[in-house]
């Protein structure tokens, strides 16, 4: 079998390129160029970077494969980074590491692998695929404090037949010793938790600068007192937030809702936060179909614990509702449904349901 490996410069992806070739199958190892410095080269900070296609390049030469660097800026500009800037005037919290995934990088990657005579895609993800007699399953990585199954949620039947993750049965601790072991420079590389495009920077900074009408300054106002204040602009704040909302009323407050029409900031005492549910767009299912049963987990945030909801359809979307009242559903967002440790599906949140 011949494996096309998506190459970060990180030690996952590095690893799971050597297991493919511990197995015997000849390894084509590639990076996604997808943001670039004013120069058009690769960006200094972030993840993506210059030094990472470096990391990636020398294990590649380390492990004897070819290696490839395809430009993906223009595509991922438009699909990602402009819908970034288009969901934050909106007043919505983007995911754009999920937006990357849904709308260029497996679809490029996958493209790829009939053009560079492939037969599967291979990254370095925390998660698992798995077949059976009724198809192909997503499933949570092996380690779950590094399981990444809530960012694939987008992928069908179709990209889960070609798609290998062959650290998905490791732990990292499992992953760096394995690194080690072999001398790949990655073994101790810390994870990237920036954004390729923003970098170590903030991402207000980013949006103020390349969609400066997502700043705009308006009204911060309290549900829970007489207090209006103002605000430097929307783009500064997501549902849930707590800190830096520059009021003192003497208890905490949080933002509640974004009204971006007119660049107002709502915030309330927590309870204010209570949803019973929410809606979601662009749903998809792994098993390209909904399940029998609507009875699932849910999770709204990456780093969110899954919890009790039901599903339902109301036209080309769905509403989910919780077992109980659930806090901090911020739009924009993806929600994950999930049965145990499969993952079900999942789409982008468009507002909470409060009664």
């Amino acid at each position: 079998m011949r494996a096309l490996v998506a190459m970060s410069g990180g030690v996952d992806s590095s690893v799971a390129a050597a297991l493919m070739l511990e197995a015997g199958h000849d390894v084509v190892g590639v990076t996604l160029k997808q943001w670039e410095g004013p120069d058009g080269s690769l960006p200094e900070a972030g993840c993506c970077t210059v030094g990472d296609a470096e990391d990636a390049r020398r294990v590649a030469a380390q492990l004897d494969v070819p290696y490839y660097v395809l430009d993906y800026v223009e595509e991922f500009k438009s699909a990602v980074v402009d819908r970034f800037g288009e969901m934050y005037r909106a007043g919505l919290t983007p995911n754009p590491c999920i937006e990357c995934n849904r709308r260029v990088r497996f679809k490029a990657m996958l493209d790829r692998v009939e053009q560079l005579d492939c037969d599967v895609l291979v990254t370095g993800h925390h998660a698992r695929v798995t077949q059976d007699a009724t198809g192909f399953h997503l499933r949570k990585g092996f380690d779950g404090s590094k399981d990444q199954s809530y960012v694939l949620h987008m992928l069908g039947q179709d990209a889960l037949s070609r798609v290998v993750l062959p650290v998905g049965e490791m732990t990292k601790a499992d992953v760096r010793v394995h690194a080690e072991r072999l001398g790949l420079r990655t073994a101790s590389k810390p994870d990237s938790q920036d954004l390729c495009f923003v970098g170590t920077g903030d991402y207000r900074d980013f949006l103020r600068e390349h969609f400066p009408d997502s700043a705009h300054p308006g009204t911060m106002r309290d549900l829970d007192s007489d207090t209006v204040t103002t605000h430097a602009g929307t783009a500064d704040f997501t549902v849930g937030q707590r800190k830096g909302l520059g009021v003192a009323v003497g208890e905490p407050r949080y933002v509640v809702d974004i009204e971006p029409a007119t660049s107002t900031v709502v915030i309330g005492r927590k309870e204010r936060l209570l949803a019973t549910g929410c809606r979601v767009e662009e749903v998809s299912f792994v098993a390209d179909r909904p399940p029998d049963d609507m009875n699932v987990d849910v999770k709204i945030r990456y780093r969110s614990p899954a919890v009790p909801a039901r599903l339902e359809r109301d036209g080309d979307d769905w509403v989910v509702t919780f077992g109980k009242p659930h806090s901090s559903v911020a739009p924009g967002q993806a929600a994950v449904f999930y049965r145990g440790d499969e993952v079900l599906g999942g789409g982008t949140i468009t507002a909470s349901i409060r009664e």
